[in-house]
């Protein structure tokens, strides 16, 4: 717990600074292919700062994220035989195991499993790429992935936007208990979607 309020902390320190909005974008990106953590957490800093301009944040967001995604779609589409190993080494939650059923679940559900994943706590990254190696029909993808996305992000901007300081006094108040069930989520979401129909 304290390591990952570390990384909250650090997260919520771009909104202090002139590098706020470009670090939000960055952070959307990155989280989308290869960043462990959400950009959720700056894009709320950033609202709870600049409660106005929140739809413009998600709107960043959004962009930042898909864009992402499309490069971890590029990963997986071009280079996953480079890369593979290395995802599976030092990447939490890849495994070939873990593909296999990835794949099976694209077969079945397609959209729904990009939807399912772009605005769920699963982790996106491994569908992004995942969908480019085994060659999702990328106009879907992308489709597919501004909704989730956009609805996921739209929808903190509307609470903070909506609710403000509250949000973030729960936030604070109750750190501990919502990372723990943000990892539960995390993990059991992922685990549902690779061991069950």
């Amino acid at each position: 717990m304290i390591l990952l309020r570390r990384l909250y902390d650090w997260v919520l320190h771009w909104a202090q600074t002139p590098y706020g909005v470009p670090a939000l974008f960055l952070l959307a990106f990155a989280e989308s292919s290869i960043f462990p953590l959400p950009p959720d957490i700056l894009l709320l800093a950033l609202c709870l700062s600049l409660p106005a301009r929140s739809y413009r944040f998600a709107l960043l967001t959004t962009i930042g994220s898909v864009a992402g995604g499309m490069g971890g779609y590029l990963i997986g589409y071009s280079l996953w035989g480079a890369t593979a190993e290395l995802f599976y080494k030092y990447v939490p939650l890849f495994s070939p195991s873990g593909f296999d059923r990835i794949q099976e679940l694209f077969s079945t559900y397609d959209f729904w499993v990009i939807f399912a994943a772009g605005f769920s706590p699963i982790p996106y990254k491994i569908f992004t790429i995942g969908a480019g190696v085994f060659e999702i029909n990328f106009p879907l993808f992308v489709v597919t992935s501004v909704i989730s996305r956009g609805l996921r992000f739209f929808l903190l901007a509307w609470l903070i936007h909506t609710f403000g300081d509250k949000v973030k006094a729960g936030i604070d108040r109750y750190f501990n208990y919502i990372t723990l069930a943000f990892m539960v989520l995390l993990f059991g979401g992922f685990l549902f979607f690779t061991r069950f129909r």
